[in-house]
């Protein structure tokens, strides 16, 4: 049974519908990635399984439960956490209430506790920043941030929109080792918007392509990886560049 399934949902702001019929699933453990250009209907979509935004039509079951119409509060305590794009962290606050503040819906002292130490295990710049306010973190430092909040809820389910947004690349590889391991480590489930294509496909198990407010693909990420579309308009990666590599390569075998 899927973790999440999300059926022929639309979602408008005001008049203008942002996604058009939209169904995908995320299976327990699994790493899914929405892939699209900007105005896709990418964020839209995270906002509304997180409740942030409600669905004009279709639904969202979680753990075979809808939460199509459940406050955002309520779908954070029964396992969903959203990793918003830009961070979103509270600048004013320290770290450590930051950190904190993911836990509000809990009331297991001793699990917080351990919680908290394991988020400093996959970020301890966080630990030695403790005391600091969040405001004054770098943009990496800041999106360490967010997604360790984001787990001291305790999720089954991960939304993480851009993870990638503004950082340098060698930070990006860090946050993305991060993300591996806390699916690999705590079987977290996570649906990732990403405009590093690349680099989602390459964590990710499954993914979507959504353009204009639809899905117009949805195959393994191995298989996308391999299929010529995504290879020139997401990778990169034309055929003719794609033959000419080839070629070069056989060539060198040779010599």
């Amino acid at each position: 049974m899927a973790l999440l399934k999300v059926s022929n949902i639309e979602t408008y702001y005001g008049p203008v519908m942002a996604i058009k019929g939209v169904s995908l699933e995320v299976q327990p453990g699994q790493i899914a990635a929405i892939l699209g250009a900007n105005g896709a209907g990418k964020t839209t979509i995270l906002k509304t399984i997180s409740g942030v935004m409600e669905p004009q039509k279709g639904d969202v079951r979680f753990r075979d439960e809808s939460v199509a119409h459940v406050e955002p509060h309520e779908i954070v305590r029964r396992g969903i956490s959203h990793v918003p794009e830009g961070r979103e962290v509270f600048h004013d606050l320290t770290v450590r209430e930051n950190l904190m503040l993911g836990s509000y819906l809990r009331r297991d002292r001793s699990g917080i506790q351990r919680d908290l130490e394991s988020v400093y295990g996959y970020f301890p710049v966080l630990r030695e920043r403790g005391r600091q306010r969040a405001g004054s973190l770098s943009g990496g430092e800041q999106q360490m941030l967010a997604i360790a909040r984001a787990l001291m809820a305790r999720p089954a389910l991960l939304l993480m929109d851009e993870p990638s947004l503004g950082l340098s690349p060698l930070l990006v590889r860090e946050i993305f080792g991060i993300i591996k391991r806390i699916n690999e480590e705590q079987s977290t489930a996570i649906l990732m918007v990403e405009q590093n294509a690349r680099m989602a496909l390459s964590l990710a198990h499954y993914g979507y392509i959504l353009e204009l407010g639809r899905i117009v693909m949805a195959d393994t990420c191995a298989n996308l990886m391999e299929n010529e579309d995504v290879k020139e308009f997401y990778l990169g990666i034309k055929e003719q560049s794609v033959r000419d590599a080839k070629r070069w390569r056989r060539k060198k075998k040779w010599r």
